[in-house]
């Protein structure tokens, strides 16, 4: 209890997390649909995919305390806190994933520049600030796992043309002497731009991407075919920003990806296999790239409007690759995921969406707490009527328990994300009776000791093994229904199953190392061990027997003669 206290308040996390129920919010419940014939798709590593792409996107909305988890096999719940837009959360969380690769045309330091200046020439200036590392964006190179490169000639110039759809503005790259290029930096407008050119280059200069809502927003709804502006992390919290050129090729050309550790290089790896036909569209645009100075180079792997990396292109690719870099093992998986979630036939539908106000909340709190009051005083009401002095030991162990249950929820907030909703509450309250329960069995077994004619000492000895059998047996039935519904159960069902499962182990915890020691130490005193009316011991109030006495047999005297014995 010391300890448990102590890491609380230590933590600073003095109170349980309370969930979408009790604090207020939305709750949404997602079920995966794999497409006829891929039924296999839903698994446990595309659904944990799923919930990284889903966070990202919940994170965009500019939303904090968000909660994304997998619940059974085939659903995730997403627990959005109070003061997001419902609506807005909704069609986010519950839409599929769109990935592209896009060609990089510049990029530059993710905050807009302080002013922004325009020249008539067609050539761009500045060098960004920010350059993104292997794991997301610049540092990493793509290169064939095993084919012949081959060239195919283009001008920078016509490159830049051909993705912007002429008319276009035309960034180029400035090569510097120095082992590493420098990137572009914001496009300039020409009198011959046209609107849509000059709205791009205005967006792409104005963006922010250290603002969460400028991020999200930076790439929705925009066309495949249509050249856009995106945001990328190269380390965390360091962002830039993209000018993209129109998608090349699609998440569903992708037929695999993963990443892996290369034993002969000693580094992270993530290789990608592509479908005929999105073999055809890489080694097309690979083959333009391969041509250009950096950034223009690079494509760009984008997903839901964000640049997860965007790594630059040595040679001409076709139906395999390899992108390889300053990886990790996390940042390798997590591209390879995000890689291969694009090529996945699974769809999500949404089940259900519960929207509670923070007022309703707090009155389903109140009631809630209210409920439990009342229940354990009408508890406490029969204890101290029915066993009188033995209620103070029922009550001592009900408010160790209660000590107990309430720091480990306040704990398990920040450990494993736990959330104290309505459920949990009753689950708590049902709680109360089970370990009740407990010390009520322990005690009849001590009267029934008292009423064979022994003392308290030895009783509550003698009564120990048979009441501790019972004990573990009805707390073993009420853990294995806490454990099966847990199981099989979704949404807030498990909050009353994991509350009921914690109670119960913890009266096990408390019977054993606290009331069955207590109730030793009290049978020594004069008031218990006496049997004093008030102590709900009493052996003539229980109607013991006498105590148990063995006759002597009688014996027949000696005869004189040894016949007649």
């Amino acid at each position: 209890m010391v300890a448990l206290t102590g890491g609380m308040f230590w933590s600073g996390h003095t109170t349980p997390r309370l969930g979408i129920d009790l604090a207020g919010g939305t709750s949404i419940t997602l079920k995966a649909k794999a497409e006829p014939g891929q039924e296999s798709a839903v698994n446990e590593t595309n659904m944990n995919t799923a919930v990284g792409i889903i966070e990202r996107r919940v994170n965009g909305l500019g939303v904090s305390e968000a909660e994304v988890q997998t619940q059974g096999r085939e659903n995730i719940i997403v627990n959005i806190p109070r003061g997001t837009n419902e609506k807005q959360a909704r069609e986010q969380v519950g839409t599929t994933a769109q990935l592209y690769f896009r060609p990089v045309l510049t990029v530059a330091d993710g905050a807009p520049p302080a002013a922004p200046s325009a020249t008539p020439s067609g050539s761009a200036s500045g060098t960004p600030s920010a350059k993104p590392s292997a794991s997301s964006s610049s540092g990493a190179s793509v290169g064939e796992k095993s084919a012949t490169p081959t060239a195919t000639a283009t001008t920078q110039g016509r490159a830049v043309s051909e993705a912007l759809k002429a008319p276009s503005p035309t960034p180029t790259a400035t090569a510097s002497s120095s082992a590493k290029p420098k990137a572009t930096g914001t496009p300039q407008a020409t009198p011959s731009a046209d609107a849509a050119t000059v709205a791009l280059q205005q967006k792409f200069a104005s963006l922010n991407c250290l603002d969460p809502k400028q991020r999200a927003a930076a790439g929705q709804g925009v066309k495949p075919n249509e050249p856009t502006v995106a945001c990328g992390e190269d380390n965390p919290g360091v962002w830039a920003k993209y000018l993209l050129g129109p998608a090349e090729v699609e998440g569903k050309d992708v037929d695999d990806a993963k990443g892996q550790f290369d034993q002969q290089r000693g580094m992270w790896i993530v290789t990608m296999d592509f479908t005929d036909e999105g073999s055809k569209k890489f080694q097309s645009i690979t083959g333009k790239l391969s041509q250009q100075a950096d950034p223009q180079n690079r494509f760009a792997i984008v997903l839901d409007g964000q640049v997860v990396s965007a790594p630059s292109v040595r040679q001409t690719l076709s139906a395999s690759a390899e992108i390889s870099g300053n990886f990790n093992q996390e940042s390798a998986q997590d591209l390879g995921n995000i890689l291969s979630y694009g090529a996945l036939p699974l769809t999500f539908e949404t089940q259900s969406v519960d929207t509670v106000t923070a007022a309703l909340g707090g009155d389903q709190l109140e009631a809630g707490l209210i409920a439990g009051a009342i229940g354990l005083a009408l508890v406490i009401i029969y204890l101290v009527a029915y066993y009188r002095g033995l209620s103070l030991i029922a009550i001592l162990s009900l408010g160790v328990s209660a000590l107990l249950t309430y720091v480990i929820m306040a704990l398990l907030g920040p450990a494993i994300g736990f959330a104290l909703n309505l459920p949990a509450v009753c689950g708590a309250i049902v709680a109360i009776g089970i370990t009740a329960d407990s010390f009520i069995v322990y005690f009849e077994r001590i009267r029934d000791e008292l009423r064979e004619g022994r003392t308290l000492r030895p009783a509550v000895e003698r009564a120990w093994p048979r009441a501790r059998r019972t004990i573990l047996v009805s707390d073993f039935v009420s853990f294995l229904a806490a454990a099966v519904l847990f199981v099989v159960t979704v949404g807030k069902v498990q909050g009353f199953a994991f509350t009921l499962g914690l109670t119960t182990l913890l009266d096990v915890v408390v019977v054993f190392l606290f009331t069955k020691p207590i109730m030793t130490m009290l049978a020594k005193t004069k008031f218990f061990g006496n049997g004093h009316p008030w102590s709900g011991l009493d052996p003539k109030r229980l109607g013991a027997k006498p105590p148990l006495r063995r006759a002597r047999r009688a014996t027949a005297p000696a005869a004189a003669d040894p016949k007649e014995a």
